[in-house]
């Protein structure tokens, strides 16, 4: 298998390993304070962690839905929080020209769901050198993202992962298939987004929705089945967040989880 974490692991660890942050960046402040409790929680169970924020959200319901402070204030703010905690970092890229660019401050670039299958996008993130997530489409089978992978090792890069976030069910509905899991892994190593799979979009009051209360349910199944890593967007207060708030898992609540997911994978080694 394709070793996505190879160049960035520095822990001596066959725990999972934890993407998790705000959706976006708001502030430096919120972003160090989220880092800080995070890392306190993984250092505790010895679990290897990258932290996430989006320098710029594109893929919004509305015109007026928030979307940045800056790029490249968000991008300082990023490369900050990896400097400050000796961390990677990752954060999604929309443009082939922001694949360039993010590669100057973060560890990881990642290619949105509805982004996966433009080619010249994955190339330009490949080609940075940087390890490259790939988000499953909701629209793709597990076994498409075979093809997704190879854009990337074909452009000279072996360090990406395939980020599971559910397929879509009727309009507003998302359901991981696990059996997927397994699939992928065949192909790179696999990441459980849980907080996006438990997304409601398109809602009529044009404000994404989501089920925060089944993120324990979906990440228990994620590493029974052996998914390598896990992905969680958290927040202090998410009913204050600037995006996604609705299916975020609250700060407060993550040690919680994390320890509970700690014991399933030991029961699993």
């Amino acid at each position: 298998m394709i070793q996505y974490l190879d160049n960035i692991q520095h822990k001596d660890s066959k725990n999972f390993f934890l993407i998790a942050g705000p959706c976006i960046i708001e502030g430096e402040d919120m972003a160090l304070r989220i880092a800080e409790k995070v890392i306190n929680i993984t250092d505790k169970y010895n679990i290897p962690y990258i932290f996430k924020g989006s320098f710029k959200k594109a893929n919004r319901s509305r015109v007026d839905s928030f979307t940045t402070i800056g790029e490249e204030k968000s991008l300082e703010i990023l490369k900050k929080v990896g400097e400050t905690f000796n961390i990677p970092t990752t954060t999604d890229i929309h443009e082939n020209e922001h694949a360039a660019l993010a590669a100057q401050y973060v560890d990881v670039l990642q290619i949105p769901a509805f982004l996966v299958r433009q080619t010249d996008l994955l190339i330009a993130a490949a080609k940075t050198g940087k390890c490259v997530s790939l988000k499953k489409g909701q629209f793709l089978s597990p076994e498409s993202m075979k093809f997704a992978v190879q854009k990337i090792t074909d452009s000279d890069n072996q360090k990406v992962a395939i980020i599971e976030r559910g397929n879509s069910f009727g309009y507003t509905d998302l359901i991981v298939d696990y059996r997927g899991i397994p699939t992928m892994r065949e192909y790179a190593p696999v990441i459980l987004d849980v907080t996006h799979s438990l997304q409601q979009p398109n809602q009529s009051s044009g404000v994404t929705g989501g089920r925060p209360d089944l993120i324990e349910t979906v990440a228990k199944a994620g590493i029974a089945v052996g998914a390598d890593g896990i992905f969680i967007e958290t927040h202090p207060t998410p009913e204050t967040a600037l995006s996604d708030g609705a299916n975020m898992l609250r700060l407060d609540l993550l040690e919680d989880l994390l320890q509970k997911l700690t014991r399933i994978r030991e029961s699993i080694l």
